[in-house]
């Protein structure tokens, strides 16, 4: 079973201070324990790399999503798209998205693709607190707007 760190030895890649509304210890490990128990219900029989995400909308509501792969591998689904498109079924398109963990089961290093960055912020305000995988088993965090500085806006 895939051992998450403390929430102390959370990693901060990036140069930002958290905010005010930061999240507590407990929603983080709550964050991202959801996110490596729906890892295990994802679908990749070609890659074998298993991914889970957690939301936590800001009106508290969790939904999570995993991967979804297809033979014809530009059609597999991400598992932070798959939790996206969920809690827009579940709560409509005028969801915000006040944090998000990702973890996989494969003890690697690994932060949201460039699609799914775009994705995210589509839902989310700049300061959005993302969690994933480091090295070493750590968890790093970042704002989305560290991860994704020149989004693409409408």
């Amino acid at each position: 079973m895939l051992s998450l760190p403390a929430p102390d030895s959370l990693t901060h890649i990036m140069s930002s201070q958290p905010s005010a509304d930061a999240l507590t210890p407990a929603e983080i490990a709550s964050l991202q324990q959801q996110a490596a128990a729906v890892a295990h219900h994802a679908y990749a029989p070609y890659s074998n790399f298993r991914v889970g995400a957690a939301l936590l909308l800001t009106d508290g509501t969790i939904v999570t999503g995993c991967n979804v792969e297809n033979a014809s591998y530009r059609l597999t689904t991400c598992a932070e798209q798959t939790a996206i498109t969920s809690a827009v079924a579940l709560r409509g398109p005028g969801i915000r998205i006040r944090a998000i963990a990702v973890a996989n089961l494969n003890a690697t290093a690994s932060q949201p693709c460039g699609a799914c960055r775009q994705t995210i912020y589509e839902f989310s305000t700049p300061d959005t607190i993302v969690f994933f995988p480091a090295e070493a088993g750590s968890i790093a965090h970042a704002t989305i707007a560290e991860l994704l500085p020149a989004a693409f806006l409408l």
